[in-house]
């Protein structure tokens, strides 16, 4: 029987796009291993994440059936980075014309999953 927890942070002020290339790096590693990296990931991007993951794991081990459970016992089996809403801000240019500036958020959804074997 797998034991699973979800997290998610929304409208984070960040471009998906640039959160993905973070995500990509942790997908599929165990818990303990992930936050690792992502403390030691030099991107604005690790921090948010960083925080989602703990978010997480923090759901999951307040499952009464968690017991006790291990960070390099649970996995990340989901991690998703979704496009927000994107606010649209009007910046001046020459001769009277405007260009037009998006400011993008993201949508962060972690899922965590532990394989709790009863015999």
């Amino acid at each position: 029987m797998a034991l699973t927890a979800r997290a998610v942070s929304k409208n984070r002020w960040q471009s998906a796009r640039k959160v993905r290339r973070v995500a990509d790096l942790v997908r599929g590693k165990s818990v303990g291993e992930a936050l690792n990296m992502l403390h030691f990931t030099p991107s604005a991007a690790s921090t948010p994440l960083e925080k989602t993951v703990r978010s997480a794991m923090a759901n999951l081990l307040e499952k009464e059936e968690a017991g006790r459970l291990l960070e390099d016992d649970v996995v990340i089996s989901e991690i998703q980075v979704n496009e927000g809403t994107t606010f649209k801000r009007i910046q001046p240019r020459a001769m009277g014309r405007a260009f037009r500036i998006r400011k993008r958020t993201c949508h962060i959804s972690v899922v965590v999953s532990a394989d709790t074997e009863e015999e």
